[in-house]
């Protein structure tokens, strides 16, 4: 039955070119944005837990930085440490120097003053970002010999964790105006002539060739070979921590690589499918238009009966 009041190839025709318009622009918006999901309303599961995972790959980027922010701070601490024990290997050299006899032990204890001198500056001047490990301060109230970096985030169950990275620089410092507890200024005291001496202020000028003198000179070789041995055991434990900073800030590179791969999967688009889908929509347009075209003419042809 043919009907000027309803046009149901016309209808039918409009509804199949709405729907091919409405897939032509999804798949339009799919490759401008790359993204399959790129709305809640495009698939709320899948957007719901890329933006998760999106939000938790950023902490993780955060973490990356924190480890670079504490390898760099324990290289500056190794440095340090390492210049210290050269210099220190000198002041035991001038040491064993002095211990021949009749040496000027005035002009040697010049030389080690220097020296001294030396290993104060490297104390003071190993800071980065405002931390400095060799040369503390243990009465201040901000003070903490168990130094942390955060080293991972995680998520479990929709409970977030942080770890971290602890550090004791109980064994490193070199330094502590608090108590001259650190490895260069504990205090030692002369068996024979019981006098106060620390590796950064021991003063050989006044030793003569006694037997008492020479004994307690040796003495001081010894706690300097000794304060040489604590620095060695406290580079190789910094040297060991940043081992393993660097370990896990590649462990946190390749989670991150890992996650993005994973968010890619569940909301990138498939360019190659996109594109394919795109032509074959953009022919199904113009058939629309072209099947509608030819629905509207058929009431046309109802207007020629009528015509004598």
């Amino acid at each position: 039955m043919s009907s000027i009041m309803t046009n149901a190839s016309a209808m039918t025709a409009l509804q199949s070119l709405t729907n091919t318009n409405k897939s032509l622009g999804q798949t339009q918006t799919r490759i401008s944005t790359g993204y399959r999901v790129s709305r809640a309303e495009d698939n709320a599961a899948y957007w719901s837990i890329a933006t998760t995972m999106k939000s938790d790959r950023s902490a993780l980027s955060t973490v990356k930085d924190a480890l670079g922010l504490g390898a760099a701070t324990i290289d500056v601490a190794y440095t340090g440490m390492n210049s210290a024990i050269d210099v220190t290997k000198e002041i035991k050299n001038k040491l064993v120097a002095a211990r021949q006899p009749g040496i000027d032990r005035g002009k040697v204890q010049s030389e080690i003053a220097e020296l001294q001198n030396q290993l104060g500056s490297i104390g003071d001047s190993s800071v980065f970002s405002g931390e400095n490990w060799l040369s503390v301060d243990s009465s201040s109230v901000s003070f903490n010999a168990t130094k942390t970096m955060v080293a991972s985030f995680s998520r479990s169950g929709g409970n977030v964790s942080i770890g971290t990275i602890s550090i004791d620089i109980s064994g490193v410092k070199l330094y502590d105006a608090n108590d001259q507890s650190g490895i260069l200024d504990s205090q030692d005291t002369t068996t024979n002539g019981s006098v106060n001496y620390s590796v950064s202020d021991l003063d050989i000028s006044g030793i003569t060739d006694t037997d008492n003198d020479l004994q307690d000179l040796e003495q001081m070789i010894g706690y300097v070979d000794a304060a040489i041995g604590s620095m060695t055991t406290g580079a190789s434990n910094l040297g060991a921590i940043k081992q393993r900073t660097k370990t896990q800030s590649d462990f946190v590179s390749a989670l991150m690589t890992a996650i993005d791969t994973g968010v890619g999967a569940l909301v990138d688009a498939d360019m190659n499918e996109e594109s394919t889908k795109l032509q074959a929509l953009q022919v199904q347009q113009q058939l629309g238009i072209q099947s509608l075209s030819i629905a509207n003419q058929n009431t046309q042809q109802i207007l020629s009966l009528f015509r004598g």
